[in-house]
């Protein structure tokens, strides 16, 4: 009896000590929007030399000589398979050290890849260089995540991250709007003859604008001050005494994660497969337009960035802001309830676009569509920063990255492509192809989120227990 006295006391002791520490007073929430702003540009930026080739499938098929399926490799799998294996060294150096330095790092090696394609002669050079895009890509969202988990309070967390995933669809609909002038505007300029690079063509030209860019924004985001760890952390009391955070061996970071193996794989594959619908069919809506309505480039890129810009971004921000309000109405697992029903709510939109005669009324359905499908785009990385210690955020972070765009990324893009070629064998068929996968994948991704509700729930509970076990009295 005595015994369990003893230990109710000293777990009491933590729940204060963790309570003091989490009443510290965080960072003026001016200074700590101001970092997500720069984040925001820095993730558009990435967005923006991730995207680009959407609009430029034509000219590179026409240049290099390449099929669909190539092309889908250099949006999906070259870029995909080193961005998520790469992240897994990155995350744990998020973990461990600075976190600015890391982000900036990265920023500087992507922008500086995305300029390197503009210089490529063959298909294989390109493929290199998109490889090293996905590199230093890599070093960004694991960063961002943890330290904008330590700029702002757990209630206002999904708002946040929420305004941090506006970059990606700033980006992607950018990557559209600017390509498809830049693109009218070198058109009319014709090839160039360059000192060193020799004869470039048009679209090579397009790297070079939107990537060199990049070199000024990882200097920026240099300028950032690294916030003070905050939340569930390993501590313990050196030999002078004096506690302090302790560093979490990868072992432990891994038995952590099988401990919480149903809710960790159940909600980042509901993330990844409607990921998944995104990136595939964000990766081939302007060849669509093109194949479908005989519009040109430039005017699909115009079209369907703005629609990205408007209503990704609206998407994003509002699917944060529901999943912090369902939370605060005492459902613990709100942002999983509103991630799964993302993939159900968007059904009947992916289905009904590529079928339409009329390119507006494709449009029309295209916004609806795209608002949606963004939401677990701020619900899903916030779920996850909810249920990990802070020093497993950053490799958390980057495994659920490797499920998520590995799938998503490497697949979306691919996946479509692969029914154009073999299934249909024409590529005036994609709108088909269109309106087969995507549907399929979303109902893939809600049965995984809803199957992961409960599992959740269990990991909340866990983090708890595991905070009493890991900080000293």
């Amino acid at each position: 009896m005595a015994e369990i006295e003893v230990a109710s006391e000293v777990e009491d002791v933590l729940h204060h000590k963790r309570a003091a520490r989490d009443a510290r007073p965080y960072p003026s929430p001016a200074y700590a929007w101001y970092v997500v702003a720069v984040f925001v540009i820095a993730y558009t930026f990435s967005f923006i030399d991730r995207q680009i080739l959407s609009l430029l499938v034509g000219p590179m098929k026409r240049d290099l000589q390449i099929t669909d399926t190539e092309m889908s490799l250099l949006q999906g799998l070259a870029f995909a398979a080193f961005y998520t294996i790469m992240g897994l060294p990155i995350g744990r150096l998020v973990d461990r050290r600075n976190r600015i330095g890391i982000i900036s790092l990265g920023v500087f090696f992507w922008s500086l890849m995305t300029a390197l394609c503009g210089t490529a002669k063959v298909y294989w050079q390109l493929f290199a260089y998109r490889i090293g895009v996905g590199v230093g890509e890599a070093a960004l969202s694991p960063a961002a995540y943890s330290v904008i988990s330590d700029y702002f309070p757990p209630k206002r967390l999904g708002i946040a991250i929420g305004v941090y995933g506006m970059g990606v669809y700033i980006g992607a609909g950018l990557a559209l709007v600017i390509g498809a002038e830049v693109i009218g505007f070198v058109a009319k300029s014709g090839d160039l003859n360059l000192p060193l690079l020799g004869h470039l063509y048009a679209w090579q030209i397009v790297f070079f604008i939107v990537g060199l860019p990049g070199l000024l924004i990882a200097l920026w985001v240099r300028t950032v001050r690294e916030p003070e760890r905050r939340g569930h952390m390993r501590r313990e009391i050196g030999p002078d005494g004096v506690e302090r955070d302790s560093e979490v061996p990868l072992a432990d970071v891994i038995a952590y994660l099988k401990d919480n193996a149903g809710s960790f794989l159940g909600m980042n594959l509901c993330f990844a497969f409607l990921a998944m619908m995104a990136y595939g069919t964000a990766a081939w809506i302007p060849t669509f337009l093109v194949r479908t309505y005989g519009w040109d480039v430039v005017e699909a890129g115009r079209w369907y960035g703005w629609i990205i810009v408007i209503f990704g971004t609206a998407g994003v921000v509002a699917g944060g802001a529901i999943g912090d309000f369902v939370c605060s109405k005492g459902y613990r697992n709100g942002r999983i309830i509103v991630m799964a029903a993302t993939g159900l709510v968007t059904l009947p939109f992916a289905i009904a676009f590529p079928l339409v005669n009329d390119p507006m009324m494709a449009l029309a359905l295209l916004a609806p569509a795209s608002f949606f499908a963004t939401f677990t785009t701020g619900v899903g990385p916030s779920a996850l920063q909810q249920m990990m210690p802070n020093q497993m955020r950053g490799f958390a972070a980057a495994l659920s990255g490797l499920i998520v765009n590995f799938i998503g990324l490497g697949l979306g893009p691919t996946s479509i492509a692969l029914v154009t070629d073999f299934v249909f064998k024409d590529e005036m068929m994609l709108r088909y192809s269109l309106a087969a996968v995507p549907p399929v994948i979303l109902l893939i991704g809600a049965a995984f989120g809803f199957y992961s509700l409960k599992p959740y729930l269990k990991s909340l509970d866990y983090l708890e227990h595991w905070s009493s076990r890991n900080e000293k009295a």
